[in-house]
């Protein structure tokens, strides 16, 4: 029998979200029904309701999230009722070229629900295959990663996400080793989540790029060592300076603009790493002179999702969180309810909060 919940739904373009209730069906064959308990403000959910990512309206907003498992469909064999979940939004296939090839975080074929969540019967479309901002959601049994019961949801539902993503891009995509030196550019969610992976990694030197002084603040509690302020100096010649002429080993472009891309290109050794995570504007363009990219060597590398297998990595980043070794809980800027997501848009977009986290 289906399930009526509260949920928040983006009907069109650019228009404020709202509070509706909608039809979620009971789980069918390789599908789970999450009873979500918290859910973090993520900038992706904005470019849903901005129509940046497609325009198939209605959206469910909400992807970053943890909950308990409440049913389990036919077949479902790696969660039961009662288990404590984070969401995933790469359920893998285990079948794509990808996995064939042995690298299921690159999957090209993620796993979602089959069956459709409806608004007055209209099919609704679920950010990234979750669609958290509800009492309840369906999603594919691979989207459901068990973890330690003892986390606090709303700490726990970033790895879902902007944690994973940041911390991945230092730790999996750009593989930061011990004593690297690494730079971060753009230091809200996902860029202090890059210095925190850094920092878990080893690197010697993490500096953090902003034009914000309340973010360069924050970057030094996540492990920061140098901070530059980039509407004050030219940050590439900052780099060098504080890495002895070099640049550093690894850059990580958490923002998205072409120009700060150019930036960390730059600021990187010879034969460093650049690492795009920010996710930028579809027209978005970048050029580079092709004898400055072989010349300089090393690798440009794309970001998806940190390169994680949540698996492997949600249940070990939470050991990591009880263990007191990952702040997660210093990523949490406030908790709201679900009729505040819209206010929590605006303090996103002004640079007010690292994350709302939405508590059901």
């Amino acid at each position: 029998m289906p399930h009526s919940v509260r949920a928040v739904i983006a009907r069109a373009k650019g228009e404020p979200v709202s509070i509706e209730t909608i039809e979620v069906p009971d789980p069918g064959p390789g599908e789970v029904l999450v009873g979500i308990q918290a859910c973090g403000v993520c900038h992706t959910d904005l470019h849903y309701r901005e129509g940046a990512i497609n325009d198939e309206f209605p959206f469910l907003l909400g992807h970053e999230a943890a909950g308990i498992v409440e049913e389990v469909g036919e077949a479902v064999t790696n969660v039961a009722p009662g288990d404590f979940v984070i969401l995933n939004w790469r359920a893998v296939c285990g079948q794509c070229r990808s996995c064939q090839r042995g690298r299921p975080w690159n999957c090209f074929e993620t796993h979602n629900a089959t069956q459709k969540m409806t608004l007055d019967g209209q099919p609704l479309s679920p950010a990234l295959g979750i669609g958290a901002f509800a009492e309840k959601t369906l999603v594919a049994a691979g989207q459901a990663t068990k973890v330690d019961p003892a986390a606090r949801p709303e700490a726990a539902g970033l790895i879902g996400c902007g944690v994973m993503a940041g911390l991945g891009a230092a730790m999996n995509t750009g593989q930061v080793g011990r004593g690297d030196s690494v730079a971060v550019f753009g230091c809200g969610g996902v860029g202090n989540a890059a210095i925190v992976g850094s920092r878990l990694a080893g690197a010697h030197t993490i500096i953090a790029v902003d034009i914000d002084p309340r973010k360069l603040e924050l970057a030094r509690e996540f492990g920061a060592t140098h901070t530059v302020d980039s509407s004050q100096e030219d940050p590439v010649e900052a780099i060098r300076a504080l890495t002895g002429g070099n640049g550093v080993d690894v850059a990580i472009e958490a923002i998205g603009l072409p120009s700060t891309y150019e930036q960390a290109f730059y600021s990187r050794d010879l034969a460093g790493t650049v690492v795009l995570v920010g996710v930028p504007n579809p027209e978005a363009k970048v050029e580079l002179p092709m004898i400055e990219v072989f010349g300089r060597g090393g690798t440009l590398k794309s970001s998806w999702y940190g390169d994680c297998l949540p698996s492997r990595d949600f249940p070990m980043l939470i050991d990591l969180y009880l263990q007191g070794r990952l702040d997660l809980d210093r990523f949490v800027s406030e908790t709201i309810n679900l009729d505040e997501v819209e206010a929590a848009f605006e303090k996103m977009e002004r640079g007010e909060v690292l994350r709302s986290v939405v508590v059901l």
